[in-house]
């Protein structure tokens, strides 16, 4: 919306952002003969805006909605005495596709913030479901893609994207709604602001109050009824239902609109069918309604006419840009993604660099405490051999003595009995003294043999050790003793260690690479609102449903949607029909 005041010669801004922004006209003696069109054409110019056919500068007067007349000098008009007079530039016709018709960027965030501030207001009925989908394209078209690291709980507390009536709805706190919209919300990752205000219009444009300018009117039996205008053509409604019209009127089917004061007439191109009458509270509404049939009527030929020079012009300029910057944002994919590889691959080398050293140091201190078992073997071994060469020793000194009582023996009879019985004893002793040696003698072999074993481990301990820093994605010069730290270095000299039994098995494990797949892609539009609908139905407090919510469970139940209200009446489209509207007659009339 585009605001200004209006002080007699002179036009001043009543804000300053994009979508509100003003133009400053100084008094200026030329400003007097502006007419509506020179100030509309201003204002489009300002604004970039080449699509001006759907917008116009709208006032307030005597409660009622009017539009500033192109061909009317502006002060010649009924604009408002009282100062400041504010005119709002809004969107006056609505298109029937806008991904087909809205061509330029501005035009489609222009329509993006008028239909979000009316659904927001509460003027086109929104179901819940849906508020919350359009309340998730709204926040990507703002804030972009999702990040969690960035966009943390709470980041929309400010922010309002939901009617009130859906809020009282349910029985659900503020944090659970933004809960609900921010998981919508990480599924839009990729889209840029134009497409995700696109998606907003695209499901907008299906609810059964968009784009629908609605009078309360009066039929012959004096029968209080609403008349809607839109791209589509007429439609009645029962006051108390704007969703869905008891009867409606394709601008293909239609062959004269006119009105006489108070009273409107709607003649189908049925020559048979009977004439439409109506009468309206006031003249200056038939007016109004009058206006809106005929910009609607010509939008919808321009619709099924080949497009002019000047359309043709800007889609072809339209598209360009959106190839432009297609690939503008695909060179920035590229590069993200290989930043993202590059980050991952270094982080991966990093921590393969940390188990290496890891494993290195682990090994080190292995081959420590296997030179230190070796040694403690080969200690062993020195003083079981030390004891089996006493032992022996002893051995030799039992048979000298027995040799020497032997000599002695011949004494006596009675030396004889004792001498024998001394031999026997000492007999008895050098034999367990031999046992005893053979015993040392055979563990001192062992402990050699243990000492062997050791050494061999400790060949083997080294030889696994090179081969764990040659499997290192570094060359084995990084990781030669002289580069290792001070705690990871190790002689190649003094190593030894039994593999047997410790822990080395797992310097042969490989390191797992899966990765986790990218999220299921989006699901189709209609099973993300099911979803959604089937998700809060359970919090859903029936007493505060309003009419409005009710008609449209109704419809929702019969199947009934918005295109299929035209199949009530239906004749084929007529495209050389020819309308022409007379103002002596205030009437349109139309021919093939």
């Amino acid at each position: 919306m585009v605001c200004f005041s209006c002080q007699q010669t002179e036009f001043e801004p009543v804000s300053n952002s994009r979508v509100d922004s003003g133009l400053v006209l100084r008094k200026q003696p030329r400003f007097v003969k502006w007419k509506g069109k020179d100030l509309f054409e201003l204002v489009c110019r300002t604004l970039g805006l080449r699509e001006t056919w759907f917008f116009g500068l709208q006032y307030n007067v005597k409660d009622t909605v009017a539009w500033l007349k192109m061909d009317k000098k502006v002060l010649d008009q009924d604009v408002p005495k009282e100062e400041p007079i504010v005119l709002n530039f809004l969107a006056k016709f609505y298109p029937e596709n806008a991904e087909e018709e809205l061509v330029q960027d501005i035009t489609q965030h222009l329509f993006f913030l008028q239909v979000k501030k009316k659904i927001l207001e509460e003027e086109v009925y929104c179901p819940p479901e849906a508020s919350v989908l359009l309340a998730s394209y709204a926040v990507q078209a703002k804030y972009g893609d999702y990040d969690p690291s960035v966009h943390k709980p709470g980041f929309l507390a400010q922010e309002e994207l939901l009617p009130k009536r859906v809020i009282n709805l349910y029985q659900m706190t503020a944090e659970m709604w933004e809960e609900r919209i921010t998981a919508c919300y990480a599924e839009h990752r990729g889209r840029t602001r134009d497409e995700a205000e696109m998606e907003y219009l695209k499901i907008a444009q299906d609810l059964e109050m968009y784009g629908v300018n609605y009078f309360f009117i009066r039929n012959k039996k004096g029968t209080d009824l609403l008349l809607g205008v839109d791209a589509l053509g007429l439609h009645i409604y029962d006051p108390e239902n704007k969703l869905t019209p008891k009867i409606s009127f394709p601008w293909n089917e239609i062959r004269n609109i006119s009105y006489s004061d108070k009273e409107f007439a709607i003649k189908p191109l049925d020559k048979k069918a009977d004439v439409f009458k109506f009468n309206s509270s006031k003249l200056r509404v038939n007016k109004l309604i009058l206006q809106l049939c005929i910009g609607n009527h010509d939008l919808f030929m321009r619709r099924h006419r080949v497009d002019s020079l000047e359309v043709q012009q800007m889609k072809a300029q339209a598209r360009e840009e959106k190839a432009r910057k297609q690939m503008e944002r695909q060179r920035l994919e590229r590069e993200k993604h290989l930043r993202e590889e590059a980050e991952r691959a270094r982080d991966e080398l990093e921590r393969r660099l940390i188990q290496l050293q890891d494993e290195a140091h682990m090994a080190n201190e292995a081959l420590l405490r296997s030179e230190e078992t070796a040694d403690l073997l080969a200690e062993k071994a020195q003083i079981a051999e030390e004891e089996a060469k006493l032992l022996a020793q002893k051995a030799a000194e039992a048979e000298q003595e027995i040799q020497r009582i032997k000599v002695t023996a011949i004494r006596s009879e009675e030396e004889k009995r004792l001498i024998e019985q001394k031999m026997l004893e000492t007999e008895m002793l050098a034999l367990k003294m031999a046992e005893e040696s053979e015993r040392r003698a055979k563990e001192a072999d062992q402990l050699k043999q243990d000492l062997q074993e050791a050494r061999e481990s400790e060949r083997r301990a080294k030889y696994k050790l090179l081969e764990i820093t040659s499997k290192s994605p570094y060359s084995a010069a990084s990781l030669s003793p002289s580069a290792l730290p001070p705690d990871l270095s190790f002689s190649t000299e003094n190593l030894s260690f039994d593999f047997k039994d410790t822990d080395m098995k797992r310097l042969s494990m490989e390191i797992e690479k899966e990765k986790v797949e990218y999220m299921e892609k989006s699901k189709h539009l209609q099973e993300q609102l099911n979803e959604l609908k089937t998700e809060i139905e359970s919090l859903k407090l029936k007493e505060r449903e309003t009419p409005l919510d009710i008609l449209h469970n109704e419809n929702t139940e019969r199947g009934t949607s918005k295109q299929s209200n035209f199949k009530k009446v239906s004749f084929p489209l007529d495209l050389s029909t020819d309308c022409l509207f007379s103002p002596s007659s205030s009437s349109v009339y139309c021919s093939k």
